[in-house]
């Protein structure tokens, strides 16, 4: 063997390396998380927009075609809807598309709130898509609030991931299901986030609407409010079909039930489903609030 090429196989053997692990990870992720074994959406029937939701704002942005939803914000508004109950608990979900592109300082959200009935000391959960750049995928932001204040103080509980998959290219169901005893935030059926009821001041208890928008949150959307919305790229869209409602309304007895998590037997999520979060945890999670030293520990006792 050359001298020269002796000399040289000990820098390009471990380049190699390097390169085919990145390659064998890179290709784990693309294949998406671990079966979570149990799909809640599969047991709720969609509705229809029409039969469970009403616009709440910017009517002249909201086009419903076939039980499909679109909306859109420009420089002159967005746009919101509501369901037509009040719900103590329950399944709610949408599949969802994104507007690709240039997003920065736009959310598009799916909610639930008491904020018209409680305001300035209202409970919220939220999931939320934080607008982005072209060059960085969007973040998507869960959210607990419980009797927040109305002067902008809001002690949020925000974790934040990235997807493993291009939002803006297909419909995705992302879902909430609220119980008594927990919060379960769901991706395509795979839970990502976990927020167990510790304690009456840390848990939304009172009934709450169903909510959805797109809105210009340049103060604060994306990366702080570094990028604000940029009006040359409006509209910015958002597609919603598929809303799936199940719960116990504010009128139901005290013998409704929310729908199950996770397969009979378990009372919460079955170890499958939870190596599946772990799963998303380890490789997308972006920001959880109970890490950030920033944060006052002492306003979020469940930490």
């Amino acid at each position: 063997m050359p001298s020269s090429l002796s000399s040289f196989l000990p820098m390009v053997v471990p380049v190699l390396f390097l390169l085919a692990l990145s390659c064998m990870i890179y290709s784990g992720y693309a294949q998406g998380p671990p079966s979570p074994g149990y799909y809640p959406s599969s047991k709720i029937s969609p509705i229809s927009f029409n039969r469970g939701f009403k616009n709440l704002w910017g009517p002249q942005h909201q086009r419903i075609d076939q039980g499909s939803l679109t909306i859109w914000l420009d420089t002159s508004t967005g746009s919101g809807f509501k369901s037509l109950h009040s719900y103590k608990s329950g399944y709610f979900g949408a599949a969802i598309k994104l507007h690709p592109g240039y997003t920065a300082g736009v959310i598009t959200s799916l909610y639930l709130s008491n904020n018209q009935d409680h305001p300035g000391n209202h409970d919220e959960i939220d999931i939320e898509f934080l607008g982005t750049t072209p060059d960085k995928p969007y973040v998507l932001q869960t959210n607990v609030y419980i009797r927040g204040s109305g002067d902008g103080n809001i002690i949020g509980r925000e974790m934040r991931f990235h997807l493993w998959f291009d939002p803006t290219q297909d419909f995705h169901n992302y879902a909430v299901l609220w119980k008594p005893s927990e919060l379960i935030f769901f991706v395509d059926d795979v839970p990502i986030r976990r927020y167990p009821r510790k304690s009456e001041a840390t848990y939304p208890t009172r009934p709450m609407y169903v909510y959805g928008s797109i809105w210009d949150a340049s103060s604060w959307a994306t990366e702080g409010g570094k990028y604000k919305a940029d009006y040359r790229y409006q509209p910015f869209i958002g597609r919603y079909k598929n809303f799936r409602l199940q719960g116990c309304t504010s009128e139901s007895s005290a013998s409704c039930h929310p729908p199950s998590a996770s397969p009979s037997g378990f009372g919460s999520l079955s170890p499958q489903q939870f190596r599946a979060m772990q799963w998303v945890q380890t490789n997308y999670m972006v920001y959880n609030y109970c890490h950030d030293p920033r944060r006052d520990h002492n306003l979020i006792p469940e930490c």
